[in-house]
């Protein structure tokens, strides 16, 4: 799957992949503005600021403008913030690759930003935290981040608190976009049966009045840890959720796509060692889910599940006896093979639709790495071997990386200490 890099002079980046015949295409813009470029008082902006870009533009002054544009041509679209970036997009017909480049473009560039709806909006996003504050197997990712990264961007819920988000006024959302959304920190992705020509002319249409800017930095993460550590949010729900988090590496690592096929070794569908454990054997959970999470300058490994509260020194002993096996067995050639087919189906599965192929890319380029195909990405998870994983596993599985989170009626936490090593 090829594609096209340009650089505009203003340092805008336009992604071009081109995908013949197929029916649909995808126009996403990425800027680096995300919990990680914010500072305490104003956390939970650029969640904020995302929300407004569908409030009105100044080609399209009411939301229903919008929105109605976009829904007369059948298109899916919407946006999103996370650590460090912010990303809009929609995807339509690929006759309508104009309109929704234009509609996409104008909420990034053209927010009016109304008093009004940001008043209005403070109510939505507050209600959106206490949602997700209620829903315990999402919830404890927050609080693993918390534990892990404490009181610095990375440890900070990415839509901020109450108190944050009621102070928010236009004057810091115009403040805080001017600093990030330049050109130099934006993306524009294009995937779909859109010829290179086609891509390149009305992106730089759309884009013709944006002036090259500097911008605006983030702090780098402090990591301090030299013991295991434990995160308990007591509260009164049928289940304990538990996510444990071990420090690993950032994008870019050497030894990332190790973890990668070790992460999956752990949790790669029902067939993976954690599954097999954990539901087939012992029946103690519903959901079990591992995965390895890189950004530009940490990352870690999570492993989390919902337990009965009796039985949740029996998961918790269950799944760090899985994390020691990995240090002390190697993995099977038979095993090995296994879940590496089992990374190139589920990659190639993933990358059907154009919004996929264009998140593929985005994510990469956003994150300044180099672009690498799919075709890329296997052939180096291909080369990753037994020895690689025993290695990794012995080098990130320690105590001195291993952080235990909970959400549940659990206040004890003398048998959890017990158990929490590696």
């Amino acid at each position: 799957m090829h594609f096209h890099k340009t650089i505009f002079p203003n340092g805008l980046r336009l992604i071009t992949i081109p995908m013949k015949n197929h029916p649909t295409v995808t126009v996403t813009v990425l800027v680096e503005a995300g919990s990680k470029y914010e500072t305490k008082p104003i956390s939970g902006i650029s969640h904020f600021l995302e929300h407004m870009c569908f409030k009105g533009t100044l080609l399209r002054p009411k939301p229903i403008d919008i929105v109605k544009e976009l829904d007369s041509i059948g298109a899916q679209y919407n946006a999103f913030t996370a650590q460090e970036f912010t990303g809009y997009f929609a995807k339509a017909d690929k006759r309508h690759f104009r309109t929704i480049l234009d509609v996409v473009s104008d909420i990034y560039l053209n927010s009016s930003l109304p008093p009004a709806e940001i008043e209005k909006e403070k109510g939505v996003i507050v209600e959106e935290i206490k949602m997700y504050q209620d829903l315990p197997p999402r919830h404890v990712g927050d609080v693993l981040l918390s534990l892990l990264y404490g009181d610095q961007p990375a440890g900070w819920d990415v839509a901020g608190n109450e108190q944050t988000v009621r102070a928010v006024s236009r004057e810091k959302l115009a403040k805080y976009r001017s600093a990030h959304y330049v050109p130099s920190a934006t993306v524009v992705v294009v995937a779909g049966d859109v010829s290179l020509n086609d891509a390149h002319i009305a992106t730089t249409a759309a884009f013709a009045h944006t002036k090259k800017e500097m911008k605006a930095g983030k702090k780098t993460v402090i990591e301090k840890q030299k013991a295991p550590k434990i995160k308990i949010e007591y509260k009164k729900t049928d289940q304990v959720h538990l996510a444990l988090g071990i420090r690993t590496v950032a994008v870019g690592h050497a030894d990332l796509d190790a973890l990668k096929v070790m992460t999956c070794v752990l949790s790669g569908g029902m067939s993976s060692r954690l599954f097999q454990k954990m539901r087939d054997e012992l029946g103690i959970c519903y959901y079990v889910n591992g995965s390895q999470n890189s950004f530009t300058d940490h990352g870690f490994l999570d492993v989390s599940a919902g337990v009965p509260l009796a039985r949740f020194s029996e998961a918790l002993a269950a799944i760090l006896a899985e994390l020691r096996r990995l240090k002390e067995e190697p993995v099977s050639a038979n095993e090995l093979k296994r879940v590496k087919n089992y990374l190139s189906g589920t990659l190639l599965l993933s990358l059907e639709t154009s919004d996929s192929v264009a998140d593929f890319y985005g994510a990469q380029e956003i994150l300044h790495r180099p672009l690498r195909t799919p075709e890329e990405v296997l052939r180096r998870i291909g080369t990753v071997t037994g020895d690689d994983i025993t290695r990794v596993a012995r080098k990130y599985l320690t105590n001195a990386r291993l952080n235990l989170a909970s959400i549940g009626p659990q206040k004890d936490t003398k048998e959890l200490k017990k158990l929490l090593h590696l």
